[in-house]
């Protein structure tokens, strides 16, 4: 990562830091130089990866996964704020599931496909929002009760309280480890991404950055 700008922590609220110790929210900033729109299909570079990595990960790898250290952190975080990791898998068990159903991880478009590769590289997921739709840093915090997702309320979802959000000044813009507000999203004419990755109790902050990493030198380069 010689070279690269650090990736920013993001903010925690005063509840979530307490409550939650080794949750960190790491966001970077990236001008995407790619000319292939971000939900077009991959280039060949990406594309051959995801081949490569359809290829690596197979039935022992995928069944034994959950064991591994990084995702077996992301699983213990799962109990703690109350999901079960078995029915609303953690971000890694669920790209390896959709592997083994398919027979190959599919291209969702060389944005999707970027954030999927720095998954399983690295096993710490990563998220996009489009720059332009976000004001002021990124932290984590909990719903209010009835809260839009994203600052459009009469087109997205009510939240209930005490739902675990990134969110940034003024509006929650995902559910922790959930979905992204619609308007805020990428799309295919976005040229500038705010990323972030999620970090918990035993990832150490090198995986998070790596992934974060993988994700900006995909982007930039032309």
């Amino acid at each position: 990562m010689t070279g690269a700008a650090a990736p920013e922590l993001g903010w925690l609220a005063l509840e979530v830091e307490r409550e939650l110790p080794g949750l960190q929210l790491l966001v970077s900033e990236v001008d995407v130089a790619r000319a292939t729109p971000l939900t077009a299909r991959a280039p060949r570079d990406v594309d051959a990866r995801m081949r490569e990595l359809s290829s690596k990960i197979r039935g022992a790898r995928a069944v034994g996964i959950r064991r591994e250290a990084i995702p077996a952190a992301y699983r213990v975080f799962y109990r703690h704020i109350g999901l079960d990791p078995d029915v609303q898998r953690t971000p890694i068990e669920a790209a390896v599931l959709e592997r083994m159903v398919r027979g190959a991880f599919l291209s969702g478009g060389l944005l999707a496909d970027v954030l999927l590769i720095a998954l399983l590289d690295t096993g710490v997921p990563v998220w996009a929002l489009a720059a332009d739709t976000v004001d002021g840093p990124l932290g984590i915090r909990t719903s209010g009760e009835a809260e839009p997702l994203g600052r459009q309320p009469l087109g997205d979802a009510l939240l209930p309280s005490g739902r675990l959000v990134v969110a940034d000044s003024s509006a929650a813009l995902a559910v922790l480890f959930g979905e992204l507000a619609p308007a805020h999203g990428a799309t295919a004419r976005t040229r500038r991404l705010t990323l972030f990755a999620v970090q918990v109790a035993g990832v150490p902050a090198l995986y998070a950055e790596e992934a974060l990493w993988s994700c900006r030198t995909a982007l930039e380069q032309p």
